[in-house]
């Protein structure tokens, strides 16, 4: 994984990629991506108020990833014993780190995030994509994006993406990370925007763009 993110986060097009996403510089008229909004919108999921449980803001949030959670399973997200175990899960899961300072037990299997996608996951016509967006924005540092676009690009390593990447990002006293970090800066986005999702949009973006026919 660690070379395959090297490549893709090092063509020539990947500034212009992060700024069309973001909007940024783009002429009168022009719309940035929906999904720019993820971590922004009503001023975060992760911001401490509203930190360790899920709110319907976070519901709308992850509709500008393209995927709605199922609305039986929102009522029990937001009203219901799920929610609640959500919450008792995300009280345990760090929020103030970024993933390449976390410790690999803080993304394991049987971890307390890991926990918390399985049981998403589980619910249903949720999966493993909408899961793992629901706990990117209520973790945007510490936990990824991970849809099929990224899954075609970077594979599905065992035992888990989030151990993969983690590794990835240490490599080389950290050089993915410096570089995303670079990137960022360089393409004008918004320091509250995390490295893992200038990852996820710079991947996405670029494996999109070479027209691939991801399997589904």
């Amino acid at each position: 994984m660690e070379q395959r993110l090297r490549v893709l986060l090092s063509a020539e097009q990947v500034l212009g990629d992060l700024r069309r996403y973001f909007g940024i510089g783009m002429p009168p008229g022009g719309v940035p991506f929906t999904g720019s909004r993820l971590e922004h919108l009503a001023g975060g999921g992760d911001r401490p108020e509203v930190a360790d449980r899920f709110t319907a803001e976070d519901l709308i949030a992850v509709q500008t990833l393209s995927v709605t959670v199922p609305a039986s399973v929102a009522l029990d997200i937001l009203e219901g014993p799920l929610g609640v175990r959500l919450s008792g899960l995300l009280h345990v899961i760090p929020r103030d780190i970024d993933m390449v300072e976390a410790e690999v037990s803080d993304l394991a299997p049987g971890s307390p995030a890991a926990r918390a996608w399985q049981l998403l996951e589980d619910q249903p016509d949720v999966g493993w994509v909408i899961a793992g967006k629901l706990l990117a924005r209520k973790r945007p540092r510490l936990l990824p994006v991970y849809d099929r676009v990224v899954r075609c690009a970077l594979g599905h390593p065992r035992p888990s993406f989030w151990l993969a990447l983690h590794a990835a990002l240490r490599v080389d006293d950290r050089a993915l990370q410096r570089q995303l970090l670079t990137l960022r800066q360089a393409a004008g986005v918004p320091e509250t925007v995390s490295a893992l999702r200038v990852c996820d949009v710079a991947v996405w973006m670029r494996h999109r763009a070479e027209e691939h026919a991801c399997p589904r």
